[in-house]
């Protein structure tokens, strides 16, 4: 099967559901994994080239045609705008590492402020507020959760290549502050994208007292739990060379690294997706709609920005490699981070086709938590894994009731 561009301009992500436990043998799974995106990518190429035999004997397309076709979309295929954040709102403040952007629009609605932290992969933030009627920000504000922020994690430069956890945690804790005082409740709901998931759920271990409720979507808990790519080829590169190949990345980005390393992994992942995708561009050539779903996606895909080597190395090490968040061993700023300490209501979102983050890595947070086993929502979502934070069917089926919940845990009862 190929992937296609789904509405919200998010690659469709028809693989098989993920098992739940990990390969013995990483290094034969991966050479299977990638015999078989090999073979999808010479099978999404060959249908590629049979469209344009097709066309050109069916179609009585002439050489110049053709050639205006093949300039169209090339043009398409190489040109790049910076991806942009669409509804209203206003920056707050603004630090070398994150802002935090207020969607509140104005409300003065009396219900527990909400902050989102965005994935941070190389990508720019404004995924959570992809299209205006396509956007994470405006669900949760459909909800009832009017008093709306989230963080916009900025690209690393020289200057931010030493950034740790710590910092990003004190820059959360910010957030959090100003969401409290400028509302007047004492604690935030924390929603948390693939990784904002795991740095919520640090904060939320950190600071029990001041997350009303948790929402984790597509979030890598444990690291080690089901089968992925990522997974796989992490564990191997650790076992043989320990850190030396993110260290030489790192290197080669002078301290960062680059937001365009990740995007090759993300490609390599999945090459019949890519390929695809830009088949199915020049199959709809003459259709606005589809080239505007196509532009849109990719101006955010590929607009990359760095990651601060010294948290992207730490990373590495502490959960990728060690999963220490299960494992109950990480430590930050001096503390252990035990995340029995939440017990605050857990909302959980998974793609069922997550070939990223596979559904039983962001569940396994419920296994090691307080939450009562009742104030405990999974929800598992058709579809991969962008689709979950931009995709149609995510944004208008999965989040409402999850986030009209939180609403639910967000009034005053006094």
């Amino acid at each position: 099967m190929t992937a296609t561009i789904d509405e919200a301009g998010a690659p469709g992500d028809p693989l098989e559901a993920q098992s739940e436990a990990p390969s013995p043998d990483p290094a034969a799974y991966l050479r299977g994994y990638h015999a078989t995106a090999a073979v999808r990518g010479v099978t999404a190429m060959t249908k590629g080239a049979g469209y344009v035999l097709q066309r050109a004997l069916t179609q009585s397309v002439t050489p110049g045609q053709n050639t205006q076709d093949a300039r169209r979309w090339w043009r398409h295929v190489l040109t790049r705008r910076r991806p942009q954040w669409h509804n209203d709102h206003e920056i707050v403040f603004e630090t070398p590492i994150a802002r935090l952007r207020d969607f509140s629009q104005g409300s003065t609605d009396d219900v527990v402020p909400t902050l989102v932290l965005p994935p941070q992969a190389g990508h720019d933030s404004c995924i959570v507020d992809f299209q205006p009627r396509q956007s994470q920000m405006m669900v949760i504000r459909e909800a009832g959760l009017t008093r709306a922020f989230t963080l916009d994690w900025v690209g690393a430069t020289r200057e931010t290549s030493g950034t740790t956890i710590s910092d990003y945690i004190a820059v959360v804790d910010r957030a959090v502050e100003h969401c409290r005082e400028t509302v007047g409740r004492d604690s935030v709901n924390l929603v948390g994208d693939c990784q904002g998931g795991w740095l919520a759920t640090i904060y939320a271990a950190m600071h029990p007292d001041k997350v009303n409720t948790l929402t984790l979507a597509g979030a890598p808990i444990d690291f080690h739990a089901g089968e992925t790519p990522i997974g796989a080829s992490s564990r191997v590169m650790t076992q043989r060379f320990g850190q030396l190949p993110y260290r030489a990345m790192v290197a080669a980005g002078g301290g960062n690294m680059p937001g365009s390393f990740v995007l090759g992994g993300f490609i390599a992942i999945r090459p019949d997706a890519e390929i695809a995708k830009h088949v199915d561009l020049l199959r709809n050539l003459d259709d606005p709609a589809a080239i505007a779903r196509y532009e849109s996606f990719e101006d955010w895909f590929k607009h990359t920005q760095d990651v601060p080597g010294a948290f992207y190395l730490w990373l590495v090490e502490h959960l990728f490699a060690g999963n220490e968040l299960i494992n109950g061993t990480l430590e930050v700023d001096g503390r252990r981070v035990d995340m029995r300490a939440i017990s605050c209501p857990l909302f959980l979102l998974g793609g069922a086709t997550d070939h990223i983050t596979p559904p039983v890595q962001v569940f396994a947070a419920a296994d090691h938590v307080s939450t009562p086993a009742d104030q405990v929502t999974r929800r598992t979502a058709p579809g991969g894994h962008l689709g979950l934070f931009m995709g149609n069917q995510a944004l208008r089926y999965e989040w409402p009731p999850l986030m009209t919940a939180v609403a639910e845990h967000s009034r005053r009862t006094d």
